[in-house]
């Protein structure tokens, strides 16, 4: 088949809906099918600029979330545009978003809508769109109309799935994340030296790693909340954040209140191959999401790299980090915004570095039997099957 991934956001960008892209792209191709990419990106940079990110900007600045929702409607129409002059190419569209799954089915290709989250819902979280505006309720019409018109829609998590089905009345199969098994692995402690020189972290101190976008849903402010109580045991340890987001403000404002700015590296933006590098050399991985403004993690990519990579995780115990891990055996589960619990939890893989071998070595068996590409490029090829006969 000849298969278009679209999304209104940029491509590749910092997130796991990019790196679900990517990986997913990556197994599609690895079973013979024509793969391609339209984002955002795909126009010319003035033109992205003038025809969306400018208007949406100033709208914002008379109205928080007029904007945003000007500017992602004007994505949705570049989308269109596009897809109507190359819809000829292709089999189906995987659409990423809302806005990308409206501009598909508009053109009247065969559309597979995944959905990575509560799109309405997230926007709210971090910020973007004011709870209970006109806005947010028009973007929850828009999602509402995305789900009814797709071809087929595939849920991330069965939460996601039962999402779907109570503000539509559709019904998504659920495909979970995913990640290449190939590329996250346990590797050999040889140039953890290098690596930790090329960082500038410590030789020797154990790393408490946290891969996650700085925004509320995932609960990134508890683990540099958590840390003081960690010092007082280990007072060595460091803990590392790649990641940009609104939610840094407020991590740098409790590094200073705590005069922590020794022991905490905030890296921003890293490229996904040096991703695999601090994955490497992470004593622990933190991924604490927690329940915001009705959003929950779905099966989060990056704790299943860190379960990949060989690297103990301690998640927050909310959505499809449930599913992914079964608590004490292949990972630690935390309560929702428990600082304390996580300070613990963290403490006790500190002090018990082969209990939390055991965990990685439990999470690297679960993850290359039900959590890898192929076997998901496998069952997203299925629904793309299913799409086409739909309209044919």
């Amino acid at each position: 088949m000849k298969i278009l991934l679209a999304t209104i956001f940029s491509y590749p960008h910092e997130g796991g809906l990019s790196t679900h892209m990517t990986t997913l792209k990556k197994g599609l191709e690895e079973r013979g099918h024509s793969v391609d990419v339209l984002s955002f990106s795909s126009f010319p940079h003035v033109y992205r600029t003038v025809y969306a990110r400018l208007p949406g900007y100033l709208m914002n600045k008379w109205k928080r979330g007029r904007g945003q929702l000007w500017n992602d409607r004007q994505r949705q129409r570049l989308l269109f545009y596009q897809l109507r002059r190359v819809h000829h190419r292709y089999d189906v569209v995987n659409a990423q978003d809302i806005y990308a799954a409206l501009a598909a089915t508009a053109v009247g290709l065969p559309t597979v809508a995944t959905v990575h989250g509560y799109y309405a819902y997230e926007a709210v979280s971090r910020g973007a769109i004011a709870e209970n505006s006109p806005e947010a309720r028009r973007i929850e019409e828009l999602e509402r109309e995305a789900y009814i018109q797709a071809d087929q829609l595939v849920a991330v998590d069965r939460r996601i799935q039962q999402y779907i089905r109570r503000v539509s009345d559709v019904e998504a199969a659920v495909i979970k994340n995913f990640i290449d098994v190939d590329s996250f692995r346990p590797s050999a402690s040889d140039h953890a030296f290098e690596i930790r020189k090329a960082f500038q972290f410590p030789r020797e101190a154990p790393i408490l790693f946290v891969p996650r976008r700085l925004t509320e849903k995932n609960g990134v402010i508890y683990p540099v909340l958590a840390l003081p109580a960690v010092l007082r045991r280990h007072p060595d340890a460091m803990l590392v954040y790649a990641g940009t987001g609104e939610q840094q403000e407020r991590i740098e404002e409790e590094m200073k209140k705590h005069g922590l700015q020794q022991h905490v590296r905030l890296l921003g933006s890293v490229p996904h191959e040096q991703m695999k590098q601090l994955y490497s050399i992470a004593t622990i991985v933190l991924v604490p999401s927690v329940h915001s403004h009705g959003v929950e993690e779905a099966t989060s990519i990056s704790a299943l790299e860190a379960m990949g990579s060989g690297a103990p995780v301690i998640a927050g115990a909310v959505g499809g980090l449930k599913e992914i891990f079964e608590d004490g055996i292949d990972g630690i589960l935390v309560k929702d915004r428990d600082v304390d619990g996580l300070a613990a939890a963290i403490i006790r893989l500190l002090d018990d570095r082969s209990y939390g071998q055991r965990l990685a070595a439990n999470a690297r068996e679960k993850v290359e039997k039900e959590y890898s590409h192929r076997a998901a490029a496998e069952r997203f090829e299925t629904v793309y099957i299913a799409a086409k006969n739909r309209l044919s």
